[in-house]
Order: structure tokens, then sequence, then C-alpha cells
């Protein structure tokens, strides 16, 4: 079967799903809530990059390094003395992001239903902070201010644009003679739905925090965790990987929930390596934190590969988004891609999103056990270029041959769904395009 026929057959079976899926109104307003946040995301995730210059300081001798060592060490000193400082672009932009997600997917619901989008969405925006940011002894709490709150920023949003459209077609509403501003008008026709979305959305929060002792958050993320028992060994591994890709393809920051369990484990077995080497021993122990870098190679669902081919795209869109994200995406940040693309409810991109990490990661296994590289045994520093992470981790120059030839994989694995996302694409864009090939 050449690759114009294998194209051909996945364009007729993807394509009508993509297209519907696409057109449906509450899905349309996700992805165009999350295109107007693009730039937080994109700008938010280089200053992280710039506080976490990729060195680490046990590795290198001062005395003995060369200039561009020196800077490195600088930087990396710099950085560590003003992170606060270094990050607050981070934390006031994409650190936002749920947030500013809330408002941005009522507001583009509203306009598809023709109702007032500004209202909408402060009105959504105001339901997330009383869900996600409780106020206590005058302080907020900012841990779902970010994409760990995505997920319920979009409940919020689609429910509370829904809220104040069932007021809205009843008819609840009041009239003014024409002699009265329509600020003063938009004004008391807001309090109505306002009202109404605290009790409904506010009081679910309230029963939860009854019944789980947490707000619904908390309780998202409770229910959401695995078990650590479980992943200690590849397959379990590899089932906690694919749950957190699932995750996202549902718009929750699937990473922020697997973190905890698989960070903990490979800085744990890593440990023991660095034991096992200091003992004049081969490292051993294959679930190491070096597997964890692989899971997430180039971000979650091993995005780098797509990135790739979004670089030299035909279509407008995906041709900027793919330099938009190069960047972040080779320090493992691709939340650009996730959501601009959007992979987010993309039944075209979720197939290569789920099966690249479950293939790089086996393949990683195998490499491990084969000897054809070196099991981790150092922990590398995180948001640093995917290649000098797999060098910092064992100090092995085939281990950073073996991760570039990873996103070669991952360019191979994507290159058909996105040739037919791009086709659709295209089409959306208005350009000719009589072959997928």
């Amino acid at each position: 079967m050449n690759s114009n026929t294998l194209l051909e057959k996945l364009d007729r079976f993807l394509s009508p799903i993509g297209a519907k899926v696409g057109n449906q109104i509450h899905l349309k307003s996700i992805s165009n809530g999350m295109m107007m946040t693009l730039p937080l995301i994109v700008v938010g995730s280089l200053f992280l990059i710039i506080a976490n210059p990729p060195v680490n300081p046990d590795l290198v001798n001062p005395e003995t390094a060369n200039i561009f060592m020196k800077f490195m060490l600088s930087w990396k000193e710099f950085a560590v003395n003003n992170y606060q400082t270094l990050t607050t672009p981070y934390n006031m932009t994409m650190g936002m992001i749920g947030m500013m997600s809330a408002f941005a997917i009522a507001y583009c619901l509203a306009s598809e239903y023709k109702m007032k989008a500004a209202i909408s969405g402060l009105i959504s925006t105001a339901m997330f902070l009383m869900i996600c940011a409780p106020s206590v002894d005058g302080a907020i709490a900012t841990n779902f201010l970010g994409a760990d709150g995505l997920f319920i920023a979009i409940i919020i949003g689609l429910l509370s644009v829904e809220i104040t459209r069932f007021i809205e077609s009843r008819g609840w509403q009041f009239k003014f003679p024409d002699t009265v501003p329509p600020a003063v008008t938009a004004f008391v026709n807001s309090l109505l739905p306002l009202f109404l979305n605290i009790i409904v959305l506010y009081g679910i929060n309230i029963l939860i925090m009854i019944s789980m002792g947490v707000g619904i958050p908390e309780a998202i993320t409770k229910i959401l965790t695995p078990a650590l028992s479980i992943v200690d060994n590849i397959w379990g591994y590899l089932a906690v990987i694919t749950f957190g890709n699932i995750l996202w393809l549902l718009g929750v920051n699937g990473t922020s929930i697997i973190f905890p369990i698989l960070f903990t484990l490979g800085v744990q077995n890593t440990g023991i390596n660095a034991d096992l080497v200091a003992q004049g021993q081969n490292p051993s122990v294959i679930m190491n934190l070096q597997m964890f870098r692989i899971a997430i190679l180039g971000g979650a669902g091993n995005t780098l590969g797509l990135t790739l081919l979004m670089m030299k795209s035909k279509s407008t869109h995906l041709k900027s988004l793919g330099r938009l994200g190069i960047v972040p995406g080779i320090c493992g940040i691709n939340e650009p891609i996730i959501f601009g693309g959007p992979i987010v409810f993309n039944p075209i991109l979720a197939i290569p999103f789920i099966v690249t990490p479950i293939i790089t990661v086996l393949l990683a296994y195998l490499a491990q056990a084969m000897g054809l590289i070196t099991p981790g045994y150092l922990v590398d520093p995180s948001f640093t270029p995917f290649f000098a992470q797999a060098y910092f981790s064992s100090m092995d120059w085939r281990n950073v041959l073996f991760t570039f030839g990873l996103v070669i994989l991952s360019v191979v694995i994507y290159y058909p769904f996105f040739k037919v996302y791009e086709k659709n694409m295209l089409d959306q864009e208005g350009v000719c395009s009589d072959s997928i090939a």
C-alpha cells in the first residue's frame, strides 16, 4: 500500500469525524477560546525557559570551565537568585491560563449564540474564581488558576453561558424605554443570570465540599490521580502515561495529574542508579527519571515531531503555530500546540498523540534493557532542551542520539494524521487542496 492510498483512507475515515466535531458549537467555542489565550501561553513559556537555564552546576567545575560554560553558570546563578522576578511574567500569563480561558470560552460561546459576549465572559470568570480560587484571610489560592484549572474553566465557561441563555430564552429580562442608557439595561439584566449562576454552579461546589471535604477542583484531582503501586513496571507506566494524555485531549492538564507519581518514582529510581554508579557498578534500574523525560519528549504526546511538520505546513495557521511552538517544544513545553492546533477534542491528531509516547517509551525501555543507552543516574534540569536533558541524565552521548532518533520517529508517526488535518485546515482557509499527499 503506497502512502497516497493510506492518506486517502485516513482522510475518508477521519475527515468527516473531524469536521463534525469541529463544527459542534461547544467544541468550536473551546477551540476558539483556547486560541484567544495562545499569546499568553507562548510568552509565558519563554520566560519559564529563561528562568531555567540548561545547565547543572553540580556537573561543572567553574575553575576549568570554558567561556560558554562560565556564562551558563552565571546565568544559572542569576536565575536562582532572581527566580521569582523572572517567573512573574509566566505566573501572570500562562500561570493564569485557567482564569483567562474561563472568560475566553464563555465569550466565544456567547458570541455563537448572539448573546452579550463580554458580560457572559465576566460572569464565567467570577464563577471560576469563586470555585477555583476562594479567598481565605484576604488571600486567594492560586493552585488552579493556571493549566491545572483548565478543565474546570471549560466546564464553567460552557455551563455559565447555557444558564444565562436559559434565562434569556424565557424572556426573563427587564424592558426599558429607549431613553434608558444601554449600559444601565445591560447592568440590570446581568443581575439575574449572575445570581442563578451562583446558585447552580457555586451551589454544586458547596454540595461537593460537604460530601467530600474539598471543592470541585480538588475533588477531580483526587479522583483522577492513580495509585503509585502500579507504575513501577513498563505496562503500568504506559497505562499512566496514556491516561494522562487522554486527559489532555479532554482539556485536563494530564501531566500535572500524573507528574507527582512518575516524577517521584523517577527520582527515587534515579537515586538508586546513582548509588550503583558511586559503588563502581553500572546503573540498572530502567524506570528512572529519563523514562519520564522521554514520555513527555517535546511535551505531552511527544508533539515535537508534529511541531516540525507544522513549520513546513501549507496552512497559514499551522505554519505560524509551528514557528511559535518550536522553541518551547524543544524545552518540553507544548501548550501552544495542544491548545492552538488544537489537539484538545481533535479526533484526527488524538490518535498519534496517544500512540507516539507508547512507542517511544517502549523503545526507551528496550534500549536501556539491551544496553544501547545508559539508564539515567543523574537528576537533569527541567525545562531545558531535550538533548541537554538526555546528556545530563547519563553523561552518555548515545542517549542524545537516541532522543534525536525518537524525534524523527515522532515525525513519521504524526505525518499521515497531520496531512489529513492539514487538508481540513486548508479547506477552512479557502486554499485549494487537490491532494493530501
